[in-house]
């Protein structure tokens, strides 16, 4: 299920922005980025998120931006005069003079040093703010992005229901052309007094058995129930889905090799159809 969250704000000179964003996956796969100063804080974040997103191709991201104020830059003044007082001193061996040498005092090496940042604990609540902010967000996205999925599966679930119950005006119709057929197979027979009343029975019981699709019909109708019971469930049920929907596809198939009636047949393609369907929106259930 894919999901996304943002979370923003503004901490004494720095904005940070927090973000997190999931494609589809069958299971945690989970990559984040966030500044150096957070490290200590990496191992708690992933399981953080891990634990809310549950599964998902995710990427996390946390940016700290100075937006003004002192800068992470320092002059090292110790180093600077050291290198005057010796440039100066070449300058009187020398015989020379320089009027303006802290141009090039400040490209000398090791003057302009970074300051080294630290995780305050003021810093950490606020991104640990934004990281809560930014999980319900996401959890928000795929609430209703759930919503609409609920919505279609249930729609198709409905769809091959209304289907099967469009399969029943055509039996009786199948029952007659197979009865028309044994009985002139039978006046055939008779008349070339070739008549043999056990091979008939079994004839007839083979087709009845073998045209007979109630159980399938009863077993379909129970799964599709089954589906929609387990829709509403908690989360974590889509792996449960997907093993009714097999079931269902079973059902359908056997009923579609026991038609033998072509409008029957056009019923089993649609109701395929839309168990396809199904099963690409389960990969995307939780």
């Amino acid at each position: 299920m894919t999901g996304y969250g943002r979370a923003e704000a503004t901490f004494e000179n720095q904005k940070i922005t927090v973000e997190l964003r999931s494609l589809n996956s069958k299971g945690m796969d989970l990559a984040v980025r966030m500044p150096s100063i957070l490290r200590e804080k990496e191992m708690e974040i992933r399981n953080r998120i891990s634990s809310e997103v549950i599964r998902g191709k995710c990427d996390f991201s946390i940016y700290i931006e100075k937006i003004g104020g002192a800068t992470s830059t320092v002059i090292d003044k110790e180093m600077v005069k050291n290198y005057y007082a010796e440039l100066r001193a070449l300058e009187e061996e020398l015989g020379i003079t320089t009027q303006d040498v802290l141009p090039v005092l400040l490209k000398m090496p090791e003057v302009m040093q970074s300051s080294k940042e630290e995780l305050t604990e003021d810093l950490w609540q606020q991104i640990d703010t934004l990281i809560t902010e930014c999980v319900q967000a996401f959890n928000a996205f795929r609430r209703q992005e759930g919503n609409s999925l609920e919505t279609d599966l249930l729609e198709r679930i409905t769809s091959i229901a209304h289907l099967l119950l469009k399969v029943e005006p055509y039996e009786g119709e199948r029952i007659e052309t197979v009865r028309a057929r044994l009985n002139k197979n039978i006046e055939e027979l008779v008349e070339k007094n070739n008549f043999d009343a056990n091979r008939f029975e079994q004839e007839l019981i083979y087709y009845l058995e073998k045209y007979d699709v109630s159980e399938e019909k009863v077993r379909l109708t129970n799964h599709l129930e089954y589906f929609k019971t387990t829709l509403n469930d908690e989360i974590e049920q889509g792996k449960k889905l997907g093993f009714i929907g097999q079931e269902i596809g079973r059902e359908i198939n056997t009923l579609g090799s026991k038609a033998n009636h072509a409008e029957i047949q056009k019923l089993v393609v649609l109701m395929k159809d839309e168990l396809e369907r199904i099963k690409e929106q389960v990969l995307n259930v939780l």
